[in-house]
């Protein structure tokens, strides 16, 4: 339920201010920023709290607030009170609320299910979420033509309202840190140095850090590409973007096989060049019929890549870190790696704005391919051929945490 709603938000919030307000590149980059913001401002404290409490109620309650804040757009329409910087507010509480309860998400998966299985996890849930992201995107193109960007919002707040109901059904024994007797800034401390201590994590999060860039320069235009320079109408968008679930589909169901043959490490690899190819193939494509195709190919591409990518990224920095840190590890690294795309955004948005659309998409996919080749010159990510195990799931004592600092 969630999937779907997430997939009419995705439509439905850069529509209506492409469309209704008439937003310019420069302020599409901008309202991107905003919503990465909260990343660079709450993540690592949010990483120690999460370490302190239950992880599911913090993803309800973020599900419950992710529906009141898409309401008030509507409402804010109907009262003629609706302006970019309405917009931009929105934003921002979409940002803090997927900084927050994102985290408490991403968290929870590691309670239930074992370490050595993180890939498999990792998969089957984005093939779970591949569903949606077939229909969503083609029933939220036709609810946008039917009723307007702004009230298809609506139906993403009920969904995510439902969904928060479903959750709170769970059960789920959580590991929650004990009381320590250290302060809040000792403990985020712990959490740095563990990330930075750690021989795999600084390169995951320097090379997703840059592929996240690339991505942020590039989804400020593409809609705008579809809209303005490839003519399509919502509806169409809509029923272009069904091409992402196919290509998620494909992902979910091929990159365990994939990650198994190549390796975590190769295969995340190639999922960064697969979505820079996307990308620099609609930068070329011309107008017409086979813009359109190539707007639906990049689209793909972006979908079969992000899997390939994030299966393997999630499960290996869950796999090296201890449950007691896993709060501050995921808070940390979504700070690493978030933070370069609010400057990608709005780079985007003045590349699209100065130099012409084309050029910033065109800029983000050889950015990506240049990164791709990078990453595979590394040394370690080359080498991780298989998931890293823990000395305490091997059956050796587990260390302290403050052991594994630097």
């Amino acid at each position: 339920m969630s999937s779907t709603g997430a997939q009419i938000t995705m439509l439905a919030l850069p529509l209506t201010a492409a469309l209704l307000l008439h937003a310019t590149p420069q302020q599409m980059g901008l309202l991107t920023a905003l919503e990465l913001a909260p990343f660079v401002l709450l993540s690592l404290p949010s990483g120690v709290w999460l370490d302190r409490v239950r992880k599911l109620p913090v993803y309800v309650v973020g599900e419950l607030t992710l529906a009141a804040a898409l309401v008030t757009i509507p409402v804010a329409q109907a009262l003629g009170w609706l302006t970019m910087e309405w917009m931009y507010v929105v934003a921002f509480v979409l940002g803090s609320v997927h900084t927050v309860a994102g985290s408490a998400a991403q968290v929870v998966l590691t309670q239930v299910v074992p370490r050595e299985r993180l890939v498999e996890a990792h998969a089957k849930n984005a093939l779970a979420s591949s569903g949606p992201e077939v229909a969503g995107p083609a029933f939220g193109g036709l609810l946008i033509k039917a009723v307007g960007a702004p009230l298809a919002l609506v139906v993403d707040a009920l969904l995510l309202a439902a969904s928060a109901l479903v959750l709170r059904g769970l059960r789920i024994r959580e590991v929650v840190q004990s009381a320590s007797g250290r302060g809040f800034k000792e403990e985020l401390l712990t959490g740095l140095h563990f990330v930075r201590g750690n021989a795999l994590l600084p390169t995951l999060a320097w090379v997703i850090g840059t592929w996240q860039f690339c991505h942020y320069c590039a989804m400020v235009v593409q809609i705008l590409v579809a809209s303005r320079e490839l003519g399509l109408s919502p509806g169409a968008i809509g029923l272009a973007y069904v091409a992402l679930g196919v290509g998620t589909v494909l992902g979910s169901l091929k990159g365990h096989a994939v990650s198994e043959r190549l390796g975590p490490g190769p295969c995340l690899v190639l999922g960064i060049a697969v979505t820079g190819a996307g990308w620099v193939l609609l930068a070329v494509a011309p107008a017409g019929p086979l813009g359109v195709l190539a707007f639906g190919l990049m689209l793909g591409c972006f979908g079969l890549g992000a899997v390939l990518m994030f299966i393997n990224f999630l499960s290996l920095r869950q796999a090296v870190t201890p449950s007691p840190l896993l709060g501050r590890m995921t808070s940390t690294m979504r700070w690493l790696t978030v933070l370069p795309g609010a400057p990608g955004a709005l780079l985007g948005g003045w590349l699209g704005q100065h130099l012409g659309l084309r050029w910033a998409l065109g800029f983000a996919g050889a950015s990506a391919l240049l990164l791709a080749l990078a990453a595979w010159r590394s040394p370690v990510l080359r080498a991780v051929t298989t998931l890293p195990q823990l000395a305490d799931e091997a059956g050796e004592p587990p260390e302290p945490a403050e052991a594994m600092l630097p």
